[in-house]
């Protein structure tokens, strides 16, 4: 594994994606950074992190996604490599919160990011962005967020999780061609509050009621509503409430 060490940058992806274009990167190089200045989640949102506190990493990977039907699989694969890795440390209550938030109870420790790209030849190239919460213990404006640290009474050495985590994603997207069911229902075991009735609102604010039923195969939520209809809601159209 080929680790490159940055101490502040704008992006780990945006700088994985730019050092790709201009040389040959070996799969599964990792990038990490001490701080991120336009750390990035799902959809725009913005990552903050406490500078030198935290896991912010990204990962290159190529080759191993052969169609853009399986793109959700590699998320799922991620968030797994994630929750493996934490139960290790003993880390209770893991949950994946739709779509790729990494819980301990009802607080979010870990955001994941994974961008795509595709090539003339057929070929899709990964960049796989993690935030993971590690040492950081003070989420006074955060009332929603938590760490290792804060969960277990306890640090933890960053760069000994880069590699656990990398060594994961490789056992992980190994399956994404031999066994991805086995990945689906693992994650569908995971996923936060699924069964539970709870209150959503959608992007025009007009809140309802819902139970979380699983996920689609191109990564929409699928939601029981108090109609008994079964709706799939794509990403940024609806929030959870809890």
């Amino acid at each position: 594994m080929k680790l490159i060490k940055l101490g502040a940058i704008d992006s780990t992806n945006d700088f994985l994606k730019g050092l790709s274009t201009t040389e040959e990167l070996e799969n599964f190089t990792a990038v990490t950074a001490e701080n991120q200045t336009k750390g990035r989640g799902q959809m725009g949102a913005v990552w903050n992190s406490e500078k030198y506190k935290n896991l912010i990493m990204s990962v290159f990977v190529k080759g191993l996604l052969v169609s853009s039907e399986e793109i959700y699989n590699f998320n799922i694969a991620t968030a797994l490599a994630l929750i493996q890795v934490l139960k290790t440390f003993n880390i209770p209550n893991l949950s994946i919160k739709w779509p790729n938030d990494i819980m301990s109870a009802n607080f979010k420790i870990a955001g994941i990011l994974i961008e795509n790209s595709f090539k003339s030849d057929g070929t899709i190239s990964s960049v796989i962005g993690i935030g993971l919460n590690v040492n950081q213990t003070n989420f006074e404006n955060l009332p929603k967020a938590s760490s290792m640290a804060v969960i277990a009474n306890s640090t933890f050495d960053k760069d000994e999780l880069v590699v656990l985590i990398v060594e994961r994603l490789k056992d992980n997207l190994a399956l994404v061609a031999s066994n991805p069911q086995y990945l689906w229902d693992e994650y569908n075991k995971l996923l936060f509050k699924k069964g539970v009735p709870m209150a959503f609102k959608t992007e025009t604010e007009k809140a309802f009621m819902g139970i979380i039923q699983g996920v689609s195969k191109t990564g929409k939520l699928i939601v029981l509503l108090e109609n008994d209809s079964i709706v799939e809601y794509g990403l940024k159209e609806i929030q959870m409430l809890y």
